[in-house]
């Protein structure tokens, strides 16, 4: 099966070129093949006539003398020719045919003129002229003449020519090969650099351009990708000029905020701990302060580690570390450690960096406690490829619409939850803290129930 541009450009013009020099070749052959044998019949019709007219008496006895049979086949034979003559029971033969040899179509009407028939005989094609002869006595014996002609010059001639169409058909191919070649590189090259050009630009070269050559509908073609090209950079451009000013807007405003907030968190932690000998409205107040503070303060901070990863100035600060002491390190601190379940080999050794995947464990491991059920299992393994660390719990899992979407940022399950349970930005800044490793983390539900969060660190 012929694929590709060039080879159906190539097979169409070759085929084109055959069907119109068969079609010539063939309208050529047959008009020369009739005027061949119209000729060689035309001539050997007017001889066998003129003959009979002056050979044949013009009173015959009956029946015929045999003399007279013969003075007439005598006359029409020639080299390449045989000649049959008949009267009655008489029969005279001069060449390798007899009457045998005669078509009967043609026997039954030469009674009505001068007939022909071209027959195939002993592989040799022959014209046979068959005719009756009366002289003016009506009632004498008529004469049966049948002329043998060979047509094996003509076919000789036509054969010739044959070849010679063949020659010319092959030549004609040969031409059409080298054109077809010359074709497609003049229509495939400008189509290279284009294609050339498509891949530069999707690499990210957004300065790509095609050089345009003439005013074809290739140059049109090169032209409406410039413009495009030039469009989508520009918007590109754009897009990154916002996106870098959002980031910095963002970054800016969370570190301004920091300061303000840190001096909120410190009174309201003290009101929180005086709230038991304030009033109980005011001792309310004071808890429901000091909580929306720390998770003001956990979203700034959250939104800084966002802004460094989009940056690109976050950096690993990599250390070998047992990765079990790692684990419980992780769960203790944050008061889990009765929740969770470690199955990590103890003499598993990581090396990675602690601060960051401390995160990205915390993050997993609180998920799981907020919104699966526990206990929450830790379950580490180490191959070839990295270290695999799995974080299954014991809930409902994730619907199954959901678990392309549970990384974006400010995803949030249930959009009608309260807000003090989160921001929606952990499981993003997991996935970029393990990114930033090199490797990767993927959700999906375990066979029994519950989410499960497969982290892949590099080794």
């Amino acid at each position: 099966m012929i694929t590709g541009l060039r080879g159906r450009m190539f097979a169409s013009f070759i085929v084109a070129c055959l069907a119109s020099t068969a079609f010539v070749a063939g309208i050529g052959y047959v008009l020369v093949r009739r005027a061949v044998l119209q000729r060689a019949q035309d001539t050997v019709l007017v001889e066998t006539r003129d003959t009979l007219a002056r050979v044949v008496p013009g009173t015959l006895a009956d029946p015929v003398p045999g003399d007279t049979l013969r003075d007439v086949a005598q006359a029409l034979v020639r080299p390449d020719r045989a000649v049959v003559v008949t009267a009655g029971d008489d029969t005279v033969s001069v060449g390798e045919f007899g009457v045998r040899d005669v078509p009967p179509s043609l026997v039954s009407r030469a009674e009505y003129g001068l007939y022909f028939q071209r027959v195939e005989l002993r592989r040799t094609p022959w014209l046979v002229v068959a005719t009756r002869v009366y002289t003016a006595d009506r009632g004498s014996s008529p004469l049966s003449v049948y002329v043998f002609a060979s047509l094996a010059k003509e076919r000789a001639d036509l054969d010739g020519i044959q070849r010679a169409l063949i020659r010319a058909g092959a030549l004609t191919l040969l031409l059409a090969l080298v054109l077809a070649v010359l074709l497609g590189q003049s229509v495939l090259r400008p189509l290279r650099r284009l294609g050339r050009a498509a891949r530069t630009l999707g690499t990210g070269d957004l300065g790509a351009r095609v050089e345009v050559r003439g005013r074809d509908e290739l140059a049109d073609v090169a032209r409406a990708f410039n413009e495009s090209a030039a469009s989508l950079e520009f918007t590109v451009h754009e897009l990154r000029r916002l996106e870098a000013g959002a980031r910095r807007f963002a970054a800016d405003v969370s570190h301004e905020l920091r300061t303000p907030i840190a001096a909120m968190t410190a009174v309201t932690d003290v009101l929180e701990e005086d709230a038991a000998d304030l009033p109980a409205d005011t001792g309310t107040a004071a808890r429901l302060i000091a909580g929306q503070t720390r998770r003001l303060n956990a979203l700034v901070e959250d939104l800084l580690e966002i802004s460094r990863m989009d940056a690109g100035t976050a950096q690993l600060v990599l250390d070998e570390v047992p990765l079990a002491d790692l684990v419980r390190e992780c769960v203790t601190t944050r008061g889990w450690a009765d929740q969770i379940v470690v199955e990590v080999p103890p003499d598993l050794r990581v090396r990675l960096d602690p601060r960051r995947f401390d995160v990205i464990l915390a993050n997993l491991i609180g998920n799981g406690l907020s919104h699966g059920a526990p206990p929450v299992r830790v379950i580490a393994r180490s191959g070839p490829p990295g270290v695999e660390v799995r974080v299954i719990d014991q809930g409902k899992g994730i619907p199954e619409e959901l678990l392309p979407k549970v990384f974006d940022r400010f995803f949030k399950a249930d959009p009608a939850r309260p807000a003090s349970q989160g921001s929606g930005l952990g499981l993003a800044i997991a996935q970029a803290n393990a990114a930033l490793h090199g490797g990767g983390i993927e959700a999906a539900n375990a066979p029994g129930g519950g989410a499960v969060f497969t982290v892949w660190i590099p080794a």
